[in-house]
């Protein structure tokens, strides 16, 4: 993998230099698309709008499938790096530009050395950040054409210093639900609020209201999220306004957390507005569903890496987080397990989805060389 690392990190930087948003993902999946032609693999495109399947048999057995993620988020570039983003308003903030190039490495030397008996499914998925890709190349029949015995991801994780990888078994991610809340009151002129009916005043007391729903309605022991990010109303400080909205980020753990999370914010939204005299309508829009990793898969996965590197190479007590991925979908289709490697620590880093980051390079050899070791220890 050394051996090609200079290559790699170039195709890492191409990628980096030409982000591209959810479903638009073309440039990208010509990229990858020709350098899965190039070694030797049979090359699907299409699934999921934009996205690309590459596959490689050698003989007989199970299946596997290692999905990378190819789209970048609506973020000016602020990193002043030689291959920092070319367009305007496009980033490649997650480190997805990694992910690919990692899977890339990976299938290159698969494709040279072909260490297995069986099916490989490289999955090069677009549209993870909020657009549900991964839920698209499902009703686009990923697995009915791909059939895979076990399915794998990995994430570059800011903090935890290269060369450790996390692992968790069960509920790993949080589900991610977004609640719009248009509340109706009736407008009238700042002077004389008592002939009006203030859905700002609505929206000021729902916020208040809704942290009762973790405190008071979720079982201490779950762990449950309701951040409100936005309220948008009126233009003028002397008019009230017709209408105001709301938009909540909501996560949880558990289905049943999840459900219950609906039913009261929906309840409360609705009765504090009509306390008030406004009506409130709800739409609550189901994304993404909690990421479990099942416990076989995971093991195995951990025990790839503990094998290679020594427990040092572990995340010491790994806990869940409460960000969300649509590798969700794939996991509810078929057993397997999302992992986390670290992107480093320390002075001049900093979180993804922030206009500085950058996947580290360094990261990138050590993914994909874990990638070939699970695929030889998997259909070994």
């Amino acid at each position: 993998m050394r051996a090609i690392e200079a290559e790699m990190v170039a195709l890492r930087h191409e990628i980096h230099a030409h982000p591209e948003l959810a479903f638009e993902e073309v440039r990208t999946g010509d990229l990858v698309a020709d350098c899965l032609q190039r070694w030797g693999y049979e090359v699907h495109r299409g699934l999921g709008r934009t996205g690309v399947v590459g596959t490689m048999r050698n003989g007989e057995g199970r299946s596997i499938g290692l999905r990378a993620d190819m789209d970048a988020l609506p973020i000016q570039e602020a990193t002043g790096l030689p291959y920092a983003s070319k367009l305007e308003g496009k980033m490649h903030a997650c480190g997805h530009d990694g992910h690919t190039a990692a899977l890339l490495a990976a299938a290159k030397y698969l494709a040279e050395h072909k260490p297995f008996k069986g099916t490989l499914n490289l999955i090069f998925q677009p549209a993870e950040e909020g657009q549900g890709g991964a839920r698209e190349m499902l009703e686009d029949g990923l697995f009915e054409r791909f059939p895979c015995d076990a399915i794998f991801a990995l994430h570059n994780m800011p903090g935890i210093p290269v060369g450790k990888f996390g692992f968790v078994a069960g509920p790993f991610m949080a589900s991610s639900d977004t609640v719009t809340i248009r509340v109706i009151g009736r407008g009238g002129h700042g002077a004389v609020p008592h002939a009006a009916v203030d859905p700002v005043v609505v929206c000021a007391s729902l916020v208040m209201a809704l942290q009762s729903v973790v405190a008071r309605n979720v079982n201490p022991l779950d762990a449950a999220i309701v951040t409100v990010g936005s309220i948008q109303a009126g233009q003028a400080p002397n008019v009230i306004p017709d209408s105001a909205q709301m938009r909540i980020s909501v996560r949880a753990f558990r289905p049943e957390v999840r459900d219950l999370l609906q039913r009261r914010i929906t309840t409360l939204a609705q009765a504090q507005a009509e306390s008030f005299g406004a009506r409130a309508e709800v739409h609550y829009d189901r994304r993404y569903p909690v990421l479990v990793n099942h416990p076989d898969e995971t093991a195995l996965a951990r025990d790839v890496a503990r094998e290679w590197l020594g427990e040092e190479g572990l995340v010491e007590d790994m806990k869940p987080l409460t960000n969300s991925e649509d590798f969700a979908f794939l996991l509810e289709a078929r057993p397997g397990c999302y992992l986390i490697t670290g992107n480093g620590e320390g002075e001049g880093g900093c979180m993804v989805h922030n206009p500085g980051y950058d996947f580290n390079d360094a990261c990138l050899p050590l993914a994909a060389t874990y990638w070939v070791k699970l695929v030889e220890r998997f259909l070994a």
